[in-house]
């Protein structure tokens, strides 16, 4: 009985030993990466920046993990994921893309969610092209099936153009926000059960117009908004100082100086559209006109929530999968709230298949909490996006970092946390120069050599930053200039009382346009 009971313990202390070495093996395996981008949801649209609107999951990664609050996007969809995938501001042939070089790494890659690049991203960097498998449509669809229907713009799957009806997803009606997640849950399987790396892209669409949501989810904020814009922007900005993402002496952006003056909308109904640019105090609002925005609101917010729901379906199957520890998440938006016109009818209201509707410019403002102007703009309201990193592994838990960062940050990012390399060519192209540096040093604790500019905001909307100068222009207009060590909402224009400051961001701003050719 003795030996038996020898040869018991022996093996049984072989047998743990094997499982611990197991799980260290794990731990020092490459991380899987998951990036997630959300579409036109301003800074202080979730719940740990600020928002009343319920983000537990969101809120989740953040509290364990760290928060940005200067990090910045390229303002506007396409040229925001230009930037993000490749690391580059701008560029061409010789551009590579983050997927391929973690396909190249040994990496599971997967897309499910928007594609929309510039005209000078190669064909070769496109989902199809790159991603080993790939769901996603161009621009902007529709969130449920059209009545008649089909979509504005069709889905493809791995290049093959596809209709609900191919498709297999979890939940009725087809909601594009879900059947993205349903798509990537499945996909990752395979790569779980090999004990193999993946990258998952998940672009979602939300919450980019046209406002869609499931009414379950549109009843939970229906009536929240009676408040108006002005106390939930007031609300949002006590929020965001008690949480630390703001300082507590932030002044908000004056509402009047954030109407929509550049953009147009379809014709037709112009007493309704002449309001939807402008800003009016909510006191002074009919009540069939607060009812109306009410709704509108809350069926954004009712996006949003979707959004956080499939985050946490991700969440839980990696914790189920015993994942979680070693995985990076990432989670930012493509640019500021957005407060466009595109409104192609007011015959339905705002959620259902049927109707066609987008957010008013003063909710859009709500929504930028506490900065300046919107989607498109150089000013902070377009270009600075909450980001979120989360790796329990490596990144310590609840940090909130005011370092400045940026999309092009996020390629050489992921490259380093892969421990692989950029690589010399691809396409028989000579790999272009990064404009970016990794965020690692930072997820770490440590410290980072800050970069010496940042650029945002489209051409005719530019935002030019050096350190806390910051010289920004809107469609063309003179150039402004903010210090945003002491201005971070840009109240305070110094273009007229520091000139010689101006000419000097306005000759290194032409210095980088010309070598980036802008």
């Amino acid at each position: 009985m003795k030996y038996l009971a020898s040869i018991f313990f022996v093996l049984l202390l072989f047998n743990c030993q094997t499982e611990k070495s197991t799980d260290n093996d794990i731990l020092q395996q490459p991380p899987n990466i998951i990036l997630i981008m959300a579409d036109d949801v301003g800074f202080s649209d979730i719940g740990c920046y600020g928002s009343e609107i319920f983000t537990p999951n969101l809120d989740r990664l953040a509290n364990n993990g760290m928060r940005f609050t200067q990090f910045y996007n390229m303002a506007k969809c396409n040229p925001t994921r230009s930037s993000m995938l490749t690391g580059l501001y701008k560029g061409g042939n010789g551009a590579v893309p983050i997927q391929t070089i973690l396909k190249n790494a040994g990496y599971a890659t997967f897309q499910s969610g928007k594609q929309h690049f510039d005209s000078w991203v190669p064909d070769y960097c496109y989902a199809d092209s790159t991603f080993d498998q790939a769901f996603h449509f161009w621009a902007t669809t529709e969130y449920f099936e059209k009545p008649e229907g089909g979509f504005d713009r069709p889905f493809f799957l791995n290049g093959e153009n596809v209709l609900p009806a191919d498709l297999e997803y979890s939940q009725e009606p087809f909601y594009k926000t879900d059947v993205f997640t349903d798509y990537a849950l499945r996909w990752i399987e395979q790569p779980i059960k090999e004990n193999k790396p993946f990258f998952l892209y998940l672009p979602y669409h939300a919450a980019h117009y046209p406002l869609q949501a499931r009414p379950e989810d549109i009843a939970l904020y229906k009536g929240k908004y009676m408040v108006g814009w002005d106390s939930i922007r007031e609300k949002r900005l006590a929020k965001m100082k008690s949480l630390g993402i703001v300082p507590k002496d932030t002044k908000l952006s004056l509402p009047e100086d954030n109407i929509n003056r550049f953009r147009g909308h379809p014709k037709g109904d112009e007493e309704i559209r002449a309001k939807i640019p402008l800003y009016r105090p909510w006191a002074d609002l009919t009540q069939v006109e607060k009812e109306a925005l009410d709704l509108e609101m809350a069926v954004f917010a009712a996006m949003v929530h979707r959004l956080d729901l499939n985050v946490g379906r991700v969440i839980d199957k990696l914790e189920n999968e015993g994942l979680l520890d070693n995985t990076l998440i990432l989670f930012l938006t493509d640019n500021g709230s957005c407060p466009y016109d595109s409104n192609k009818s007011f015959d339905a209201p705002p959620g259902p298949a049927n109707s066609y509707r987008t957010l008013s410019a003063a909710w859009a403002n709500a929504g930028n909490t506490p900065f300046r102007l919107y989607k498109q703009f150089g000013h902070e309201g377009g270009c600075n996006t909450h980001f979120i990193a989360h790796w329990p592994t490596k990144i310590p838990k609840g940090v909130i970092n005011h370092d400045i960062g940026h999309v092009v940050d996020i390629l050489p990012t992921l490259s380093e946390a892969a421990g692989t390399n950029y690589p010399d060519s691809i396409k028989d192209y000579p790999s272009l120069p990064l404009h970016g540096s990794s965020l690692m040093p930072l997820f770490e604790g440590g410290t980072r050599e800050a970069p010496s500019f940042i650029l945002s905001g489209l051409d005719k909307f530019r935002m030019y930053r050096e350190g806390n100068w910051k010289m920004v222009r809107a469609n063309n207009e003179a150039w402004e200039l903010y210090n945003l060590k002491n201005d971070m909402t840009e109240m305070n224009n110094l273009a007229d009382s520091l000139p010689d400051k101006l000419q000097e961001m306005e000759n290194n701003y032409k210095v980088v346009a010309a070598k980036l050719e802008l």
